[in-house]
């Protein structure tokens, strides 16, 4: 989930605050009992002035002297006990007091985990959302119960719903113009003329899994275009292939973000690339002997150097054609496959699908020849659509002399996005319209059919960032990036890093928020404990790309993972899944990677293993899982 892409998290923070001389702006509505957070300070007119930040006991947590109009961090503030609060913050002549609700750090995981567990068990997932984010409202409002309903809207899903910066706004948009464009096309006979153009190609199950996957590899440019397009793409040719929803699901996810992570020219790249430079500053800045060779290495080349080591992306996408080749699944995912291959059910009776796809005017017109291009035209529109936007905005961006990879890093992926769904709608509605298929009015009540289908997803989507934000503001990922400990063998960094990034992605809901806390931490803490070795051209290298290739990766499983993660909840969308049994069978597949990039990759390659034969024996292991407890599932032979 790309939370807050255009301003990261900060590390160790509760909330951000500023103390203006005469008022406090945005205090932290909520501490964590030993967890650290900061205050900034603003001066007033004064040329200069003396804070401090006092308990309630009065004892000094912290002084200095802020100039005038300017601001001063106060970092490494801990509140114990109640008994400290509130607390008094002076500035020259002016007093305030900050009465925020302390917790104990544990309550920040109990909003995720909650909504984690009731969706899993009730298999009902908004209910399970509303209960995490009232959770955490209750928290915000001081264990009022009252308050904590009314900042639930006004504080959390409103402004999620309503974040432009973080892009929030700009996908609801991009998934119901592109719902609508799906409308129009599966009215015109589009989609179904799809399905007659690839049936000879994809004429069994095996042959339209790996199809699918091919097509996830071709978009590889950004995850929300993939899960989107080829989601709904595929999904009738795989209905007729009696391929279960679950498993196109499961296909779509895991050929999403792991694909746009490895790929260095993709909306992903420049993100990370800035996170590696951040990291590699405040490395040099507390080696200042090794400045000069940290500050001299490009973070581009570290990225690429840390591919190799990017297990969990490179294994998933690699067991998704292993288990379409063998035609071969196992757990929960075999049981769907064997009740659509058997049973000819793509999804579980009772399911609540994220895609409501029952409307007869999702359904082609009688009467019409059913044509692919009428659905290919407005598809390869929105691909091209994107990539021209992606290049034309980067370029306005970034340096005359750019490399591609610069361009894409660039460019505001979120326009483009909007750009291409709108430009696929207009295309669709001027093939049906130009052929006489289908009249104006026709194509507005299909375009309005498509967009109603995305409906439930789009409550899901709301309530899985109102939870991220809630998470963010009783400081989940602060808590848990604390785990981390720097009082372990340096051989264990990378796979400690995994375990650390992968629990706070699968409890944020936010890869993105993961990476801007865990890099500019992780690459410093990896450089402190292992000196000069571990330098960029240093015998222990490998560490620190093992570590940095470690965020990354746990990251991006944590996310994949997580059911409140807004790439999960498109893959369910795009696929027509239910939401809970899209999680419920990815879990078990998406753990065994993890198991085994963990065990041959973090830890193989931090003691001594090569990183070609790390990545061999994973897929080798993978294969003799599969081998011994996987079962055949389709019913249809090659």
């Amino acid at each position: 989930m790309r939370l807050a892409r255009l301003v990261p998290l900060l590390t160790l923070l509760v909330v951000p605050a500023s103390v203006q001389a005469q008022e406090l702006s945005e205090p932290p509505s909520v501490i964590l009992g030993g967890v650290p957070f900061q205050l900034t300070v603003t001066g007033g007119t004064e040329p200069s002035a003396w804070y401090e930040v006092q308990t309630a006991t009065g004892a000094i947590l912290a002084g200095g002297t802020v100039l005038a109009h300017e601001s001063a961090t106060v970092s490494g503030l801990e509140v114990d006990s109640s008994d400290q609060l509130p607390l008094r913050i002076l500035i020259g002549d002016s007093e305030h007091e900050l009465s925020p609700t302390l917790i104990p750090g544990w309550f920040s995981l109990l909003p995720p985990v909650i909504a984690i567990i009731m969706a899993l068990v009730f298999r009902e997932v908004v209910t399970a959302l509303f209960a995490g984010v009232w959770l955490g409202a209750l928290f915000v409002a001081g264990f009022n119960p009252i308050n904590a309903t009314w900042r639930l809207v006004d504080q959390f899903i409103v402004p999620s719903l309503g974040d432009t910066d973080g892009g929030h706004t700009q996908i609801v948009v991009f998934s119901l113009l592109l719902g609508g464009m799906v409308g129009v096309i599966a009215r015109n006979g589009g989609t179904m003329g799809i399905v007659h153009a690839v049936s000879p190609f994809a004429s069994t199950a095996r042959r339209g899994k790996i199809a699918t996957w091919i097509a996830g590899l071709a978009i590889f440019f950004d995850d929300y275009a993939n899960t989107l397009i080829v989601g709904n793409t595929m999904r009738p040719i795989t209905d007729r292939l009696k391929i279960s929803r679950e498993k196109l699901a499961y296909i779509v996810d895991s050929t999403a973000a792991p694909v746009a992570a490895l790929v260095p020219i993709s909306t992903w790249v420049g993100y990370e690339i800035s996170l590696i430079a951040d990291g590699l500053r405040i490395a040099a800045e507390q080696n200042p002997a090794g400045a000069e060779t940290l500050l001299s290495v490009s973070p581009f080349l570290i990225f690429i150097q840390t591919i190799p080591y990017l297990f969990y992306p490179l294994l998933a996408v690699t067991f998704v054609l292993m288990t379409s080749v063998m035609d071969m699944d196992f757990g929960p995912m075999a049981v769907a496959e064997r009740r659509a291959a058997t049973k000819g059910e793509v999804y579980r009776p009772g399911a609540i699908l994220a895609t409501d796809t029952s409307s007869s005017l999702m359904e082609p017109k009688d009467g019409l020849e059913e044509r692919w291009w009428n659905a290919a035209i407005p598809v390869l529109t929105v691909i091209v659509v994107v990539l021209v936007g992606l290049y034309v905005s980067g370029s306005a961006r970034a340096a005359p002399d750019a490399s591609l990879m610069d361009i894409f890093g660039a460019a505001d992926p979120f326009a483009t996005l909007l750009w291409g769904s709108l430009a696929g709608c207009l295309v669709a509605f001027g093939v049906s319209i130009g052929q006489k298929m289908l009249s104006i009015q026709e194509c507005i009540d299909a375009w309005l059919a498509g967009m109603k289908a995305m409906m439930i997803a789009m409550i899901i989507l709301t309530l899985a960032w109102s939870l991220g934000s809630v998470t963010e503001a009783i400081g989940t990922a602060q808590y848990l990036s604390l785990l981390l400990s720097d009082r372990v063998a340096l051989q264990l960094i990378p796979v400690i890093v995994f375990l650390t990034s992968a629990a706070m992605a699968f409890a944020t809901g936010t890869s993105w928020g993961t990476m801007a806390i865990m890099l500019p931490l992780v690459i410093p803490l990896t450089i402190a404990l292992g000196g000069a070795a571990t330098y960029p051209g240093g015998e222990q290298m490998g560490i620190l790309l093992g570590a940095t290739a470690s965020v990354l990766a746990g990251a991006i499983f944590g996310d994949h993972s997580s059911p409140i993660s807004d790439t999960t909840v498109l893959s369910s969308t795009a696929s027509a899944c239910d939401h809970v049994d899209h999680v419920r069978t990815q879990l078990p597949y998406a753990l065994l990677v993890a198991g085994i990039g963990m065990v041959v990759g973090n830890i193989g390659t931090a003691y001594g293993l090569p990183v070609w034969a790390a990545l061999l024996l994973g897929v080798g292991l993978l294969y003799v899982f599969l081998r011994i407890r996987g079962v055949r599932v389709s019913a249809t032979a090659e």
